[in-house]
């Protein structure tokens, strides 16, 4: 079979023409064919080494041996017993990594110094493979590709109690090479479910390729872009755990994953369809059926090609999967948040806190089922261990200004052991306090106050004022200053006191006995 024709024979023959019979220089004849005056003389030459020199020569050969005469070396018959050449074995070998052409024929010009040249070689090859029924389009390397979806058919779940249905999502990941497929289904495609179904095609495979080839998710692609596809943070996390790079499928180009588009399809023939009449009542019950029946399919023999998803995969693709890390990817998700005046930032209804100084700032958290990290332009700024009960707040001190850090250190106790420092009365004030009222805290503030009176007046008449406050049921913090402002702590207290307002038409406590 004779090499695809490259050149425009009716080009050929005008360029000749103007050379032989109109004598125009190569310059002014390119300049008429819109060819460089370079590929002008090289026609000519060709021409002139096949003997052909007059244009009636010429008008007389058809454009096939025209051709002929002129690329002779373009027209070989790949069936001549001198030409040994195995085109399945180079089509096998050049799915392996780093081997090329080059190198496959300098091997064989070793076992047969006969061999043709390099470029005849290429020649001879690519007219091989133009030959097979088989479209090669992409040639996909062992172990450099999985290609990731999502099926478009969704499989019912019956909750057994309710009656109610749930659709399950259906993820698929093929690699580029054997085709050998891992399906999985989940509740949904939200970023951490997609990662754990890579994650389980990775252990499925037991070895990671070296691209990783979604179609444009938003779990997996955040802005699909032609020339600069932005990629979700936890992905490109993950990928580069596995020594992997994520390279998204283009938009609208179904051709760049023509892998997976076609396991997708045939998945959904041979294991969707065929659970289409099986009703479900759990996730783990339709991944089961789904598993059972990805052996079979991975294990069908191809039809175009010899073997089998699993036995391509067993003998060329495996090996060539890097291997998976010793240690366990811990999955992370990022969200953009903002910490407010109280210098927390809110996820998931819980609290965190970042430095004061970051309050009003927009930060960017990333968490996992443990930890908590912020960020600020990539800089970490706080990390916090993650809580799930909903309105719980976590401060770590040093975030705080000094005024709230001295506040928040306080205690009922804390401050109950202060006030017996000053005296009994005092304490007995401040515990009276804490009493009344539903939470501590609320008390904090007039407790305080009341401690620190101290620094205007002596331990003693502080003491004395909480005293007569308590006999006369006025405790609070202006009503204690009043009395040591006004000398009433001096005074002994009677045992009216207790009902400090004497008149006649008061009854007093006596009334009621």
């Amino acid at each position: 079979m004779a090499v695809p024709e490259r050149f425009c024979m009716n080009l050929v023959r005008e360029i000749l023409r103007l050379k032989f019979n109109e004598q125009k220089s190569n310059r002014l004849i390119g300049s008429i064919v819109h060819r460089s005056k370079s590929t002008v003389a090289t026609y000519v030459d060709r021409a002139t080494d096949a003997g052909i020199t007059i244009f009636t020569d010429i008008e007389k050969l058809s454009d096939e041996e025209l051709k002929i005469k002129i690329f002779p070396f373009k027209n070989i018959d790949m069936g001549a017993e001198n030409i040994q050449i195995d085109f399945e074995y180079i089509h096998k070998e050049l799915k392996r990594k780093h081997v090329t052409l080059k190198l496959l024929w300098k091997e064989g010009r070793e076992k047969n110094p006969d061999l043709c040249n390099y470029s005849h070689y290429c020649d001879l090859y690519r007219a091989w493979k133009n030959d097979q029924k088989i479209s090669m389009r992409q040639i996909h390397k062992a172990g450099e590709k999985m290609f990731i979806d999502y099926a478009g058919t969704t499989v019912p779940i019956t909750n057994p109690k309710t009656g109610e249905i749930r659709e399950a999502q259906i993820f698929i990941a093929a690699l580029g090479l054997s085709h050998y497929t891992y399906i999985e289904a989940t509740w949904s495609q939200t970023s951490r479910e997609f990662l754990t179904s890579n994650i389980n095609a990775f252990k499925y495979f037991d070895g990671c390729s070296e691209i990783l080839v979604p179609d444009n998710l938003k779990s997996g692609v955040t802005v699909a872009d032609k020339y600069e596809p932005s990629i979700n943070k936890s992905y490109r996390e993950m990928a580069k755990h596995y020594y992997a790079v994520v390279i998204p499928a283009r938009s609208k180009r179904p051709k760049d994953k023509a892998t997976v588009e076609g396991a997708v399809l045939i998945a959904s023939r041979w294991i969707l369809a065929a659970l289409r009449n099986r009703t479900f009542f759990s996730l783990d019950e339709l991944n089961m059926a789904i598993w059972d029946l990805l052996e079979k399919y991975n294990g069908e023999e191809f039809q175009k090609r010899e073997g089998s998803r699993r036995s391509v995969f067993e003998e060329i693709e495996k090996k060539e999967l890097k291997k998976l890390p010793e240690t366990h990817f811990e999955i992370a998700e990022w969200k953009n948040v903002r910490a407010n005046i109280d210098y927390h930032i809110e996820l998931d209804h819980c609290y965190y806190s970042v430095h004061f100084k970051y309050r009003n700032h927009d930060l960017t958290a990333r968490y996992t089922t443990i930890c908590v990290e912020i960020f600020l332009n990539n800089h970490r700024i706080a990390t916090h261990t993650r809580i799930y009960k909903r309105g719980t707040k976590t401060t770590n001190p040093d975030h705080m200004p000094k005024g709230h850090r001295d506040y928040a250190e306080w205690s009922p106790e804390r401050i109950i052991n202060w006030a017996e420092k000053i005296g009994p009365n005092v304490r007995a004030a401040v515990e009276k306090l804490f009493s009344q009222g539903e939470h501590p805290e609320l008390s904090f503030r007039t407790c305080l106050g009341i401690i620190r009176l101290e620094k205007h007046y002596t331990k003693e008449r502080v003491d004395n004022a909480c005293k007569r406050a308590i006999s006369i049921g006025g405790i609070g913090f202006k009503h204690i200053k009043s009395i040591l402002d006004k000398g009433l702590d001096s005074q002994p207290i009677s045992k009216h006191d207790d009902n400090p307002i004497n008149h006649e038409n008061i009854r007093g406590p006596e009334y009621f006995h």
